[in-house]
């Protein structure tokens, strides 16, 4: 891997320490782990869900940090990507591993002293399962990266029932595959119209490797099987029609988004989707946080 980067400045800044933790990235892994904690049976004193939530943004940060110091040469030559500190030489790439490794373990380690062992260890499995499973393995070895890899980011509502219970039950699993499949058709919508970005810098994404109109089938496909996920939920009585009525509408939205996509020759479709589909996933989730709450004040 080609450890070539810009010069680099006397000194880096806050900000670009920040934009190493991928702060909109850390924001959805926060917020679903907020849900987790919402819906899950027990209760957590303040203090210890703002422990939570700080441990999961931690441990979020972390593998961001470390995701960039190893991705750096192909951040290099992609154009969504080149402006990132370490590439652009605002950070030494040293300087960036050792900050995501103290994160890495200041997050486990607070999350097992503050709530308990089974959240840290769930927290350190997601970290390892980025960096070392997506980052330094999948993405760069085969066209299936992101669906395997999107494990990584499905583990936090996981992490924040078990903030909550101590355990991992079917629940906490239905949330985690809720995630699950919604990352391929969130991530191939992006990687559609960021095909030649990814071509360039060699990364076998789906359309890439399988071409568009077989990545567009993929992404109908997981679409479905994720509706059918969200509505799972009020079977096992985790949600009820608060929930249940507009998560059927979203889901319905987003196929909508899916299907125009894959009729769709341009970048026009897959760019709408891709932004879509992060408004979905908050949507879906704030509903279960509101039936939840719904339920237990009414």
């Amino acid at each position: 891997m080609s450890t070539l980067t810009a010069p680099l400045p006397a000194e880096s800044t806050v900000s670009d320490y920040i934009e190493l933790l991928k702060p909109g990235v850390m924001s959805l892994v926060v917020f679903t782990g907020l849900a987790g904690m919402a819906v899950a049976p027990g209760h957590l004193n303040l203090l210890q869900q703002v422990m939570a939530l700080f441990c999961i943004a931690l441990g979020s940060g972390a593998g961001a940090a470390m995701n960039m110091w190893y991705d750096r040469d192909i951040d290099a030559v992609m154009l969504r990507t080149v402006k990132r500190p370490i590439p652009a030489g605002r950070i030494a790439p040293d300087d960036a591993l050792a900050f995501g490794l103290f994160l890495a373990a200041a997050s486990v380690m607070l999350m097992g002293l503050a709530l308990n062992w089974a959240s840290a260890l769930l927290l350190a499995s997601a970290i390892a399962f980025y960096v070392v499973i997506y980052t330094m393995w999948l993405k760069r070895s085969t066209p299936q990266n992101i669906v395997i890899g999107g494990a990584a980011g499905s583990f936090p509502p996981m992490i924040g029932w078990a903030a909550v219970t101590g355990n991992i039950s079917l629940e906490s699993v239905l949330l985690f595959s809720i995630i699950f499949l919604w990352t391929p058709p969130h991530f191939w919508a992006l990687a559609l119209y960021k095909n030649a970005d990814y071509a360039r810098a060699g990364v076998p994404m789906m359309p890439v490797v399988k071409g568009k109109p077989h990545t567009k089938n993929l992404m109908v496909g997981y679409t479905i099987a994720l509706i059918l996920c969200t509505l799972a939920l009020p079977t096992l009585h985790l949600a009820g029609l608060v929930y249940a009525v507009p998560a059927g509408l979203l889901g319905a939205a987003f196929l909508y988004y899916v299907l125009r996509t894959r009729a769709d020759s341009t970048d026009t479709w897959p760019r709408k989707t891709f932004l879509f589909s992060i408004s979905y996933l908050f949507m879906v989730f704030s509903f279960l946080m509101l039936d939840s709450f719904l339920t237990h004040t009414l």
